[in-house]
């Protein structure tokens, strides 16, 4: 077993790294933020480049539904903050910035947290699945994402009800985790972010329609055996394609899988 780190040597001192991290994050952005989006709008930008909605109470595992039920009153208090943002060309929208601490003062109770590979419960839980749906909306247009953090090396859950591909999610953390892309784009865009009883839902808008769109799609999905466990591989691949013609005219690789599965997989015929 290696040297633990100065984080993982008792409670106190991964919240003294915390404190560490946040302070550090709080100076950097003084420079790294300067064009960073904050005007919002009421009235909606014309064209809908993409939405999605996505299911809030999702049984995952053994965990308590009640973290979820709370994770719900947690997406409520955040979605209005964020819904409405213009991003202008040149900007940059970062999602702590305009969602600020989720804490009990504010109104947040305890949900779902993912901390180096297990689940736990914190105060503000479940605001990954809000940055999951930003990040999927926003692969679906030409805007450049500047940070973006997985759940890197863990496939923690079975697919129930997924809906976008495994290895497209977030990992977030207030407020040096964070989730930011930037508009290198010469129009502006708009995210509409709210829910319903069951769905988060959103939306990403623009001025004019694209001549492009994109689609996610998956390759050489499986999971594998080595040394004993069981890992979950593939790839990731986001095709630009013309409306136009209907040619594929750019094809990326966006992330490649291989993540430690958590959960029984004994009864699957496809493990190798």
């Amino acid at each position: 077993m290696g040297r633990r780190l100065f984080c993982e040597i008792s409670p106190l001192t991964y919240r003294i790294s915390v404190c560490r991290c946040r302070a550090m994050r709080h100076i950097q952005n003084l420079w790294r933020l300067k064009n960073c989006a904050r005007q919002k709008s009421e009235t909606r930008l014309p064209v809908v480049v993409y939405e999605q909605k996505s299911l809030m109470r999702r049984r995952l595992g053994n965990v308590d539904m009640l973290l979820q039920e709370n994770k719900v009153v947690n997406l409520n208090i955040a979605a209005p903050r964020v819904s409405g943002i213009i991003i202008k060309p040149g900007e940059t929208f970062s999602f702590w910035k305009l969602v600020g601490p989720c804490s009990a003062r504010r109104g947040y109770r305890e949900g779902l947290v993912i901390t180096r590979g297990r689940t736990g419960r914190g105060i503000g839980g479940g605001m990954c699945q809000f940055t999951n749906l930003i990040h999927w909306l926003v692969l679906h247009t030409p805007l450049t994402i500047v940070e973006h953090h997985h759940h890197d090396g863990m496939d923690l859950f079975p697919d129930y009800g997924r809906q976008i591909p495994f290895g497209t999610g977030t990992s977030i953390m207030y407020n040096y985790l964070d989730y930011r892309f930037q508009n290198n784009t010469d129009q502006a865009y708009q995210l509409i972010v709210y829910t319903t009883e069951e769905y988060l839902c959103g939306e990403i808008r623009t001025t004019a329609a694209l001549p492009v769109k994109y689609h996610i799609v998956t390759q050489n999905e499986r999971f594998v055996r080595e040394g004993g466990q069981v890992y979950r591989t593939g790839e990731v691949y986001r095709t630009q394609i013309d409306k136009a013609t209907g040619e594929t005219i750019a094809r990326q690789l966006i992330k490649r899988n291989h993540a430690r599965v958590m959960y029984d997989v004994s009864e699957r015929s496809a493990v190798l």
